[in-house]
């Protein structure tokens, strides 16, 4: 491979390209020279910066047939210790291979020394796999990255990019055409085996043809993996789409739309809750109840149902919600270890939620206990300011609740991510997900000013930063995962960390929002994925601004969509055009991604929303009634639409947009 520069840069001399001939049945890449290809480098590298050096690259067939293969670059790295690779959506570090494993949830996991699957030494995926077109590797205090474009069309025929990264000669790496190898990971319980190369996973390249494209290659110093966030902010402008807008959609409108068809198609009034699952069939409507404390029903769609029915000034929304909390409040408490159930399960409260049997250790989650406080006392302050109505109970119980949580902290100053059902002891720590209790904890001190726990939260947020989000690893947010790397846990602490800013006015809190923001942004689309399946490829729903659930869970979920006040919020104190930016693709993201009319996306009414968004090859497992496979999810799904109303109706609604 020629290279051609205007000064010496012998890293980019590492650069390695090989090739895989769609006839290969080795899986082995050798030297192109071998297929009759040569591929030149040229470009400018740049000077005492953290920018990319832009390379442009030719990649020529010298041969008499059509070349039809994945060609592979590969940037490496040295340096003692253990590599961290940064895969946006895809790879964090080794995805917690370090950490045991029950086996149950399969996802990526990068070893020197794999036992089996999930588990290998270098991993290899469609470019649209990712939530940016950039791999990283930071090593003894260097990172690189190789960023370039994540699909390319020619004509009529779309072709896919992907990327890679290794433990064997540890390297990041992006390739022509693509591979998942040595899996492709569909959901955790689907993985498909490496696949022969087929025509549509190839470049293809003509007999004399030149195949020309550019390449950013980063090669900058940084003191720790947070420097990583420095390449991506980049790679997200080179490469940055906004979502679509659907025509006269306002923030107002959407709101409505949605709140109204989760009170009138979702309320159970026998219940006083909202179906989990709601479906417009033929003989009627049919529902999975579902019925839970938060997270995925409950309080996550009672309160942001309540802020809605408030700002719209609609008592049939606001009156639902509010007798929804009452029954929480009223029915839930358990007595013997002084918490909240977690879910109903034939009518009855228990800690039996439909994610139970994904659990390593029984009983009550601290997830769902600390959302539940912090909602509880959200909807009671609403309530005071807008209604001038004093909900006692509902501030008496978030406060019990809250005590016997703090109670449980351990010496680390972390909560319990499980908590016994008979006693209320801490059972099992070692989770960012717990972090919510550490948000209701700092709202709890600024809603009613007892600060007399401040100092016991700013060390459990130290913690909280220290082992999870300063080392860009956070896990244990959603209960179903097995402590995959995921982009839930990082809601509740920027929550946290927020309100602790609000208390102390300390500006190093507004140095750690900024870096949770970052790691969410991680798991967010920068650009529009090609989506040819239906319903999202119909109605032409665009990815940017959603963010995916995990490297578990490949799908998009709205889950982020709820931090719009806490960006908004940071934004006061900082001029970012990286955050400003991203503000707007959740925003736009939120405006377009539910039925604006009957059927859009050919199931249910107006305002309906599911919570599944397949933006790539991950969780494609829905199917229409003739057996063809879909895109998302044919359902209401009230948690889902409740995430994109507590972004639009929260408290920097009106002032903001």
């Amino acid at each position: 491979m020629a290279v051609e520069w205007t000064k010496e840069n012998s890293f980019l001399e590492k650069l390695c390209v090989s090739a895989r001939s769609i006839d290969d049945t080795t899986g082995e890449y050798i030297p192109i020279v071998s297929y009759g290809l040569t591929a030149t480098l040229t470009g400018k590298a740049k000077e005492d910066t953290n920018d990319p050096s832009i390379v442009t690259v030719q990649v020529k067939n010298t041969g008499k047939e059509v070349w039809c293969g994945v060609i592979k670059w590969e940037l490496p790295i040295e340096g003692e210790g253990d590599p961290f690779f940064l895969l946006p959506g895809y790879m964090y570090g080794n995805n917690t291979a370090y950490l045991p494993s029950s086996g149950r949830k399969k996802f990526p996991r990068l070893k020197k020394h794999p036992k089996g699957c999930p588990e290998s030494s270098f991993f290899m995926t469609r470019s649209d796999r990712l939530a940016a077109p950039i791999a990283m590797v930071y090593l003894d205090g260097c990172i690189r990255a190789i960023s370039a474009k994540p699909y390319y069309v020619q004509g009529d025929r779309l072709t896919y990019a992907g990327f890679t990264c290794s433990l064997d000669k540890p390297s990041v790496g992006y390739t022509l055409g693509y591979e998942n190898a040595p899996w492709l990971f569909v959901q955790t319980a689907t993985i498909k085996e490496r696949a022969p190369l087929a025509d549509s996973s190839c470049i293809k390249i003509a007999p004399g043809e030149q195949f020309i494209f550019d390449m950013e290659i980063y090669d900058y110093e940084s003191d720790s993996v947070l420097g990583l966030y420095e390449g991506l902010e980049s790679a997200y402008f080179k490469y940055h789409e906004a979502p679509r807008t659907v025509p006269d959609m306002t923030i107002e409108k959407a709101t409505r739309l949605l709140a109204g068809a989760v009170s009138e198609y979702a309320w159970l009034p026998k219940e006083h809750m909202y179906s989990g699952f709601v479906f417009d069939r033929e003989e009627g409507f049919a529902y999975n109840k579902i019925g839970s404390l938060s997270w995925t029903n409950g309080l996550s769609v009672a309160l942001p149902q309540l802020q809605a029915g408030i700002r719209l000034k609609d008592e049939t929304i606001r009156k639902r919600a509010q007798e929804c909390i009452d029954y929480i409040v009223e029915n839930s408490i358990n007595e013997n270890s002084g918490l909240l159930y977690d879910a109903v399960e034939n009518g009855k409260w228990s800690v039996h939620g439909w994610w139970y049997d994904g659990m390593r250790t029984p009983g009550h989650s601290g997830y769902l206990q600390g959302q539940a406080v912090y909602y509880i006392l959200k909807a009671y302050a609403l309530e005071l300011k807008h209604r001038d109505t004093v909900h006692k109970s509902w501030l008496d119980t978030a406060s019990l609740v809250l005590k016997h949580l703090n109670c449980e902290m351990n010496t680390d100053y972390e909560y319990p991510f499980v908590l016994s059902e008979q006693t209320g002891a801490g059972l099992q720590y070692y989770s960012l997900g717990s972090a919510w209790c550490l948000a209701a904890d700092a709202y709890y001190m600024y809603l009613t000013g007892d600060t007399a726990h401040l100092k016991q939260a700013q060390a459990s947020e130290k913690h909280y930063y220290t082992q999870y989000v300063s080392k860009m690893e956070c896990f244990g947010g959603p209960l179903d995962t097995d402590l995959a790397n995921d982009n839930e846990g990082i809601l509740a602490y920027i929550r946290a960390v927020s309100y602790l800013h609000k208390l102390t006015g300390d500006d190093n809190y507004i140095d750690h929002l900024r870096i949770a923001l970052c790691y969410e942004f991680s798991f967010k689309l920068a650009y529009n994925t090609p989506v040819s399946i239906a319903p999202l490829g119909k109605v032409g729903w665009t990815s940017c601004g959603g963010s995916i659930t995990s490297v578990a869970n490949p799908h998009i979920h709205p889950m982020s969509s709820t931090i719009v006040d806490e960006m908004i919020y940071y934004l006061q104190f900082r001029d970012d055009e990286y955050v400003k930016s991203r503000l707007k693709d959740t925003v736009g993201w939120g405006l377009q991604t539910f039925n604006s009319f009957d059927k859009e996306y050919d199931y249910g009414r107006a305002g309906w929303m599911s919570e599944r968004f397949c933006f790539c090859q991950g969780l494609l497992t829905e199917h229409y009634p003739d057996g063809s496979i879909a895109s998302t999810w044919f359902a209401l799904m009230p948690w889902a639409s409740a995430s994109v109303i507590e972004g639009f109706a929260g408290d920097a609604w009106e002032e903001s947009f």
